[in-house]
């Protein structure tokens, strides 16, 4: 009773699975085990409610609960969203007046893993000092200054002294008596611009208090106004002395002063030197100022004088596109033979600054290029920082570039530095792996270990990301519970972000998908009405998203009675989704070939479809439907005519193409293999099974197929043309979605069997009877008609 109790109170979370309320956690290790290392395995014995997999009809539900970092949200970058302040807790969709969409959160008490312990003894002053301090630290740590972290490599040459602005407290503080005369003597002063500047430098130079008690000082108001009626009479040097001393002045950015200062730069500029308009760049980042028009005449400037930029003015031109988020189209090529003329020349940190330039304003680099750079960052990892290592990895990502030895290097550097990493860092190494489609097991299980301790500095964004990244690669951490309900924990605690950025909760809620996690309250939510119409508004494609989302949960998630999506809208983008296929997929030269010679084989185009069975999916498949003797059933009937015309869009099979479509073949795979001949049958990971794997012998059910699909011992195989797309790189590993979409065939009755581009792809260069036997093999094999049977 107590369980069920507790099952009430708690966040529920399906697993298409039943809970087991034993200490020890039922075994379902059968795939972790074919992929994980060994040692991975979990043993012990583990506090609360544990997930044992069974029937999903019969699951119940019961939650176990258990850098970078929270940082400024502020900053964006590509592909990535953001959120920069903490936002309502209701969600109203823009103009009109709707009830507040409310989540219920879990209580801390039942969430508390200590709640059933005894009292500790009140710790004494000099603990509570101690643990107050280790706080500090760790806040210290986590915490990401999106202003200040993107600088550290100015202090790498004496050079960027005089290309910026030097925000740092004064080594000699201006005693406050001496600022309350300035003051005082503003209203008698002659306003001269040489005064005036020496005024302004004297009082950036007070203690940081009384700085800020200068806005609401009606005397340096007056000072602000006086410089403002004699702008056009300072020098440029003393107009820029005005301008650095509001910084540490800290001048609100619309500041009046600040208005006058930028017209008149803007119409000095061509007048000034390069060295003083990146100075004055650097003070605009400084103050937090948007100068659109200020940097448009400065990257002129730059382009005209490209001869004469310096490294230190080209890296600190980089780093101010970078904050300015804006990519000037004509300095494009500059900037590439730039970066390849001081390649050798560039200190580590610089090439991370350049890259978190290119990234951050969405600077397009020729695959050559950061090649190069990803050269020498993987000859010189271990003497980088993890900052500009990042940065790095930022623009690999965006690139979408593979680069072998950087990601093996980096899998030997970067699990140690794991734990001493904010958590914003640790979310950008994650998203490299997981965007890259790049699998390593120490990587990812050291990300899972660190996690937990770091979870409350995660935003929603960050939150997200590593769902994805671990659903994506399918990876399931020794620390899963932990990992993940932690995780979830904190989506509840960033559930007000969501309605402002709405692309995050569909992320994250799509990754625990992709490894059977379902909480049932977060996706109530994303799949009400309410939330769809915000997901509308998005400049992000979601619904595709959503369907993925909610067609799996009708599929995994039975006794699921929260909200769905319309029929409406699930027939809308059914039929979105299809139209795509059509253009995309289903002409695709060797989901063609397989389609016409199986035709051939089994007497005809009403003996096999080729069409999406799950739409939500995005990905097609080749069905076969055998009776219980084996032999095949005509079901295709509809379209004849339009099955002819796909079959006559064939693509002719060039040696170009082919070597194309195997050149991501496992590296574990010798090109005697791939070239001379198929393995039949393939027997992967162990597997004593049908090839491809349509029945993995010795692997529990996690659940029973709908009754009804094998009426009468009918066989309905889902053949899967896959490509290296589908797989991790250089691996025989699936990603998590096209685990999901297998999972999802077998639990509605479908034998999936597998065409993979190792053996398929370099079939298609033999001779028709060799394909004929191959695929003969794939429908007939004995195993599925025993199981008919």
């Amino acid at each position: 009773m107590a369980t069920v109790l507790m099952c009430r109170r708690l966040p529920r979370l399906s697993r298409v699975t039943a809970i087991s309320t034993a200490a020890k956690r039922g075994s379902s290790k059968s795939k972790k085990e074919k992929r994980a290392k060994p040692g991975a395995a979990k043993t012990g014995t583990q506090s609360g409610a544990t997930i044992q997999l069974l029937k999903p009809q019969d699951y119940r539900v019961l939650y176990n609960p258990a850098a970078y970092a929270k940082g400024r949200a502020g900053s964006q970058q590509h592909g990535d969203r953001d959120s920069s302040q903490a936002l309502g807790d209701t969600f109203t969709s823009p103009g009109t007046a709707q009830a507040p969409l409310t989540f219920p959160t879990a209580s801390s008490q039942a969430l508390s893993p200590g709640r059933n312990t005894l009292p500790k003894p009140k710790s004494t002053l000099l603990e509570q000092t101690r643990l107050y301090k280790e706080e500090a630290e760790k806040e210290k740590r986590e915490v990401h200054d999106s202003k200040e972290d993107p600088r550290t490599f100015q202090k790498g040459r004496p050079e960027y002294r005089a290309l910026t602005c030097d925000s740092a407290e004064p080594a000699q503080p201006l005693p406050a008596e001496e600022g309350d005369w300035i003051l005082q003597s503003v209203a008698g002063c002659e306003g001269s611009p040489g005064v005036l500047r020496d005024y302004f430098l004297k009082l950036s130079r007070l203690p940081a208090e009384r700085r800020a008690a200068l806005g609401s000082d009606a005397r340096f108001s007056a000072l602000c106004h006086r410089a403002v009626t004699a702008i056009r009479l300072f020098s440029t040097p003393d107009l820029i002395h005005v301008l650095k001393a509001c910084v540490p002045l800290a001048m609100p950015a619309s500041h009046p002063l600040l208005n006058a200062c930028e017209a008149e730069f803007c119409r000095r500029a061509w007048d000034m030197g390069l060295e003083q308009l990146l100075l004055v760049a650097d003070c605009w980042r400084c103050l937090d100022r948007s100068v659109p028009s200020y940097l448009g005449i400065l990257f002129s400037y730059a382009n005209l004088h490209w001869k004469d930029v310096t490294l230190p003015q080209f890296v600190q031109l980089l780093y101010i596109i970078g904050e300015g988020r804006r990519s000037p189209a004509d300095l494009a090529q500059k900037v590439e033979s730039t970066i390849l003329k001081h390649l050798d020349a560039f200190t580590l940190e610089e090439l991370g600054a350049i890259c978190l330039g290119l990234f951050k304003s969405l600077s397009g680099i020729s695959e050559h290029v950061m090649r190069r750079i990803a050269d020498r960052v993987a000859l010189q990892m271990e003497d980088m920082s993890t900052y500009a290592l990042v940065n790095v990895l930022k623009m690999l990502r965006y690139t979408r570039m593979d680069h072998l030895p950087l990601m093996r290097e980096l899998g030997r550097v970067i699990p140690a530095r794991i734990p001493a990493t904010n958590i914003q860092g640790i979310m950008h190494i994650t998203l490299t792996y997981s965007s890259l489609h790049f699998f390593d097991e120490d990587v990812l299980a050291a990300v899972a270990a660190s996690l937990p301790s770091k979870v409350s500095y995660c935003r929603s964004k960050d939150a997200a990301k590593f769902l994805w990244s671990f659903g994506c690669l399918d990876y399931e951490p020794p620390n899963e519970e932990e990992f993940y309900s932690s995780l979830i924990k904190q989506l509840h605690a960033k559930f007000h972000e969501f309605s402002k950025f709405p692309e995050h909760l569909l992320t994250a809620l799509l990754g625990l998908a992709f490894v059977k996690r379902f909480p049932e309250e977060l996706i109530d939510f994303a799949l009400r009405e309410e939330f769809v119409q915000k997901t509308r508004g998005s400049k992000y494609e979601l619904h595709k998203d959503l369907f993925t989302l909610g067609k799996s949960v009708e599929i995994e998630c039975p006794t699921y009675q929260g909200s769905h999506l319309t029929p409406e809208l699930c027939q809308e983008l059914t039929e979105m989704v299809s139209s795509f296929a059509e253009r995309e997929i289903y002409v695709r030269p060797e989901i063609v070939e397989a389609t016409s010679l199986l035709e051939s084989m089994l007497g005809g185009p009403e003996y096999v479809k080729n069409h999406m069975i799950l739409p939500h999916t995005r990905s097609s498949d080749l069905e076969v439907r055998l009776s219980a003797d084996g032999r095949p059933i005509p079901f295709n009937f509809k379209d004849p005519v339009a099955a002819k015309k796909l079959r006559d869009m064939g693509v002719n099979l060039t040696d170009d193409l082919m070597s194309q479509l195997i050149q991501g073949r496992a590296h574990n795979q010798s090109p005697t293999e791939v070239g001379n001949g198929v393995r039949i049958p393939s027997q992967e990971r162990g597997d004593t099974t049908c090839v491809g794997g349509a029945l993995s012998a010795g692997a529990t059910s996690q659940a029973e197929p709908k009754a009804g699909l094998w009426q009468s011992g009918e066989v309905r195989l889902a053949l899967q043309v896959s490509n290296r797309n589908h797989f991790c790189y250089g691996s025989r590993r699936l990603l998590g979605l096209h685990c999901l979409k297998r999972r999802q065939l077998r639990l509605l009755g479908y034998a999936v069997v597998e065409l993979p581009f190792w053996e398929w792809f370099p079939l298609l260069k033999r001779t028709r009877s060799e394909k004929l036997s191959y695929l003969h093999y794939k429908v007939f094999c004995p195993a599925l008609v025993t199981r008919a049977a």
